[in-house]
């Protein structure tokens, strides 16, 4: 079995959610989900839980963040071109999310956006040219390029 992560994201109606993450592409697996959550599939290996308010606190001792308010983290998920990063930016926004939370970044080799979902959560989908990184930094990225 390779190696999985599992986002649980606290939201407050996990219809509007389920909805939301079906329009920048993920798909529900319905085995996982019912009025208290839905599990969405990104890739293989990448699966939102999205569980309603009430349910998440059953699984923390702490308060929940309210991601409106407070960043309690940042999801960045690769894309395959900038057009694609373009895509789902433009996919969150037509679905009620937010796009373009902070300034667009381009490093050449690098280019990445952002968007907030209907909950505040912050995903930033962005493309690396792998073979142009390298070239900026062929000792890593710790280094300067030459």
């Amino acid at each position: 079995m390779p190696q999985m992560i599992f986002v649980n994201l606290p939201v407050s109606d996990v219809a509007k959610s389920t909805a939301f993450y079906e329009a920048i592409g993920c798909t529900k697996d319905a085995r996982f989900s019912n009025e208290q959550a839905s599990a969405m599939q990104l890739s293989d290996t990448i699966v939102f839980m999205i569980l309603n308010r009430d349910f998440f606190q059953t699984f923390t001792p702490k308060p929940i963040a309210d991601a409106h308010a407070v960043t309690e983290a940042l999801i960045c998920i690769s894309r395959d071109s900038r057009d694609a990063v373009d895509a789902i930016v433009e996919a969150a926004a037509s679905a009620g999310g937010r796009a373009d939370i902070r300034e667009k970044q381009d490093m050449g080799f690098m280019y990445g956006r952002s968007f907030e979902d209907p909950d505040g959560h912050i995903f930033e989908p962005m493309f690396m040219d792998m073979e142009a990184a390298m070239a900026a930094f062929p000792e890593g990225p710790a280094h300067e390029p030459a």
